[in-house]
This record gives structure tokens, C-alpha cells and sequence, in this order.
């Protein structure tokens, strides 16, 4: 039972410092754009940065 009177307090701390840590994250804007990411990694870009796409995408005569 004595135990109590140590955990009880212990967990609240806790508590507060996870909510402290989830106010800062919102916050700063951590969770802003949820979205953007997961349909950036779809955009595949063919050509390598810096190097136009090639014209010729045919067979060569």
C-alpha cells in the first residue's frame, strides 16, 4: 500500500511530460501535413535531377 503513495505521484509526472511533449509537437507544426508526404514518395520523377528527359523514348531506326 505504501508503494501507492510513490507510484500515484511518479505516473502524474509522467502524464505531464508526455502532454508537455505532444503540446510542443503540435505546437511547432508537427502534425501540419499528414498527407504530403505519403503522396510525395508516389511522385516518382524518371529523370534524374538536373538532366532533361530524353526525347527519343521510341526505338532507335
Amino acid at each position: 500500500m505504501d508503494i501507492l503513495y510513490l507510484l500515484i505521484p511518479l505516473s502524474l509526472v509522467f502524464v505531464a511530460i508526455i502532454a508537455g511533449v505532444f503540446l510542443w509537437a503540435v505546437k511547432s507544426g508537427q502534425f501540419e501535413d499528414m498527407e504530403g508526404p505519403a503522396h510525395r514518395i508516389l511522385m516518382d520523377d524518371d529523370a534524374p535531377k538536373g538532366h532533361p528527359p530524353d526525347e527519343t523514348n521510341g526505338p532507335r531506326p
